[in-house]
């Protein structure tokens, strides 16, 4: 390999090479993109086998996107891993309140995670649309709570906390929870593997989409 190949150039590589090693797949046009990203930042073929997208989990996000709505992420590694030019476009607002003093204080009064506090206080604020999980499973069983008892509808949950205690748990409720809200929509993967970088290589493949959809100047 060339030493002074550009990082489009590496990038359309990678990509070649993943497409000539898996071969075909079932992926549409709109679900592939994400998958070939989660391989591509993690070197890992399971994500074509594992991820699970819904039927509008894309489109769900476009619309939230060019309604203005925020993404809300469960750590900052996402959002340092997230195209903000690209999001900057749309005017959403991009936070993580993991950090946020107030959710420290009462996560530690009531004995619980500063995951499950800083999704209660995403959710408090109707102008989130977007839920990225990549890191806490806490995160994504509060998340699942939110909706079936205070009634939070997010236009998308990108669920891939990783780990040994709770990940894989976390995502069955979260695809068991389809079955009883059919329009929610997410993209999440089958097991223990996630991470905040695949979460972020899942989100910067939808906003390269969004930003395609949209009418040139």
């Amino acid at each position: 390999m060339s030493v002074h190949l550009r990082p489009e150039e590496i990038e359309a590589e990678s990509f070649r090479i993943i497409e000539e090693e898996l071969g075909p797949h079932n992926w549409n046009a709109q679900q592939w993109p994400l998958v070939r990203r989660a391989i591509h930042t993690s070197a890992d073929f399971d994500y074509a086998r594992s991820m699970v997208i819904t039927d509008r989990a894309v489109a769900g996000a476009i619309e939230a996107l060019k309604a203005g709505l925020g993404v809300v992420t469960d750590t900052t590694m996402i959002i340092s891993g997230m195209n903000k030019e690209r999001l900057n476009r749309f005017g959403a607002q991009l936070s993580c309140f993991v950090a946020d003093p107030q959710v420290a204080k009462e996560a530690k009064e009531q004995g619980v995670t500063r995951s499950i506090l800083a999704m209660r206080k995403a959710a408090r604020d109707a102008a989130n649309g977007i839920f990225v999980i990549g890191n806490a499973p806490t995160a994504l069983f509060e998340l699942i709570r939110l909706i079936r008892e205070e009634g939070v509808r997010p236009k998308l949950i990108v669920g891939l906390p990783v780990g040994f205690v709770g990940a894989a748990e976390s995502k069955d409720a979260l695809r068991e929870l389809a079955q009883e809200y059919p329009e929610l929509q997410f993209v999440t993967n089958i097991g223990r593997k996630g991470g905040s970088n695949v979460a972020a290589a899942v989100m910067n493949a939808i906003l390269i989409q969004a930003v395609g959809t949209e009418p040139a100047n």
